[in-house]
């Protein structure tokens, strides 16, 4: 990995050239790689694929997809994809690991100078790419991103969804709940300048979650700007089952343990709210049976996942879908905070 140095940021002019779009001349826009790591993701593969191959971009869009040792039909469907699209192609990702699969699916891209990232259940607004290159030069930024937009097919996948972009459920992030444009510490996905993503050593191995997270934190400190923009939306496939939902925020919590311990000075009281949750049920739990008024603490926090899940604003939700958040957003809380407690994870030179 390479280490990072300080730089100052790009201005606008840098993707300007003979492929970009300046103007009445008529210049073709950058070329632009779309990344995508794969495993796993039958259900909602194509459906991933052809909102990128159906930007609306002037320019070339082309699309690598990094396919990990999936145990259901991914492979064949990617297969399928690519004999049909010519703009489709695919690398090897034996381990499977998330960070691999997109160092190699750069590599893979050849000359596009804008990079994409987009995952296998995430669906682009049809906008989403001219809109990302616009703000690049507009902004000067490193990485732009906007709304991870979930939404749910099932009942239980509306009401995920529901939780997950509610200041209830994941707090006050912005590419989850919304707000105005401007300078961010992370991004969701995320369209990078691809000279950057050269010049860090691209994504962290190490870092089988978080990785994101983590290569902005090095795109900021080696001076570049990370940008939000409710512009730019993707819509989010949530998981199907209460487990997957529970050992995907157990993990969330768990990497964002390494991310703090590799880089100091990272954590606030957002990332701290899951794991004291999470202490003071089992506090109360246990100390109620020496002393009763301690029951009063996990009877609150019962009291207000329930009351809040079943009076969140989202008009997606009928009355049965409202019924699954008094489960989910503890599931979600309490996974995010005992990933985060108990996080043994060791990576080199932490």
């Amino acid at each position: 990995m390479t280490t990072p140095h300080h730089h100052t940021t790009p201005t606008p002019d840098d993707l300007s050239g003979p492929d970009h779009d300046s103007g009445p001349a008529g210049l073709q826009p950058p070329a632009v790689g779309v990344i995508m790591p794969i495993l796993n993701e039958e259900r909602h593969l194509r459906e991933a694929v052809d909102a990128v191959l159906g930007q609306d971009y002037a320019g070339d869009v082309h699309l690598v997809l990094a396919l990990g040792p999936s145990t259901d039909a991914t492979d064949r469907i990617a297969a399928e994809i690519c004999a049909e699209q010519p703009r489709v192609r695919t690398v090897a990702n034996p381990t499977g690991r998330t960070p691999e699969a997109l160092n190699a699916a750069i590599e893979a891209l050849g000359d596009a100078a804008v990079v994409v990232r987009v995952d296998g259940h995430g669906v682009l607004d049809p906008d989403y790419v001219r809109t990302a290159v616009e703000l690049l030069d507009e902004t000067g930024a490193v990485n732009v991103g906007g709304l991870m937009d979930a939404e749910g097919v099932t009942s239980f996948e509306r009401a995920v969804a529901a939780a997950m972009t509610s200041r209830l459920g994941v707090g006050a992030s912005r590419f989850h709940t919304g707000g105005d444009a401007g300078p961010a510490d992370t991004v969701y996905l995320g369209v990078f300048r691809r000279e950057w993503l050269t010049r860090l050593g691209g994504y962290d191995r190490r870092f089988t979650r978080a990785q994101d997270w983590e290569l902005n934190h090095r795109i900021r400190e080696a001076g570049g700007l990370v940008w939000f923009s409710p512009r730019l939306r993707v819509a989010y496939r949530p998981r199907p089952t209460l487990g997957a939902l529970a050992r995907q925020y157990r993990d969330y919590g768990r990497w964002r343990r390494v991310v703090a311990r590799t880089h100091a000075g990272t954590i606030n009281a957002r990332y701290l709210a899951p794991p004291v949750a999470l202490l003071g049920v089992v506090a109360g739990l246990v100390g109620g049976f020496l002393w009763w008024p301690l029951w009063l603490v996990p009877a609150a926090y019962l009291a207000l996942t329930t009351i809040g899940g079943l009076t969140v604003r989202d008009p997606r939700l009928d009355a049965r879908d409202r019924l699954w958040l008094p489960v989910i957003l503890p599931t979600m809380h309490l996974a995010w905070g005992w990933g985060f407690l108990s996080s043994r994870v060791r990576i080199d030179g932490v």
